[in-house]
């Protein structure tokens, strides 16, 4: 009797041990998020550029600027914030003295880094204090201080600004 009883029991435990996979599955990792902005280092002899990713949470952590600005594309001044182009470039560490800077679209346009050095010039994170989506020229938009330089307000830099930003190459 205890043998049969016993086989029972080993043949119900044969049949549900498979039904223990069946439980709540383990939580996943999150994954890691996604990047919104590639820099690329210049190549050096022999050897692959050096590239830095930001995620939005990396731009976010860096110091954030904002003015309030007159644009082309804009019928009333808007209020841009974000970090500092020179410190993104500081942040990914990568040399170079020129930059081409490239859009979503593969809009393209060089830049000499020294604009970065000598202009408050803002990734935009943000545009009146709301996240910029790609149909808003988002999710960054490379933006000139016109209003506190006048000298800037011409085609040249109106062309520098670059939306819907995904990558800065250095040269």
């Amino acid at each position: 009797m205890m043998s049969r009883f016993l086989t029972a029991l080993l043949a119900c435990a044969t049949l549900l041990a498979p039904l223990s996979t069946l439980a709540a599955p383990e939580p996943e990792a999150e994954a890691d998020a996604p990047a919104v902005l590639v820099v690329r280092g210049a190549a050096t002899a022999g050897e692959a550029p050096q590239v830095r990713t930001f995620d939005d949470a990396e731009l976010a952590a860096l110091p954030q600027y904002g003015y309030t600005v007159t644009t082309p594309w804009y019928p009333k001044p808007q209020h841009f914030e974000g970090p500092l182009l020179r410190d993104i470039l500081k942040a990914a560490g990568l040399p170079g003295r020129q930059l081409s800077l490239r859009a979503l679209n593969d809009y393209m346009i060089a830049v000499p880094r020294d604009d970065a050095e000598r202009y408050d010039v803002i990734v935009a994170r943000k545009r009146n204090g709301k996240p910029m989506s790609v149909r808003d020229k988002g999710p960054l938009f490379v933006m000139y201080p016109f209003d506190k330089v006048p000298a800037l307000q011409q085609t040249e830099y109106f062309r520098r600004c670059v939306w819907q930003l995904s990558e800065i190459d250095l040269e």
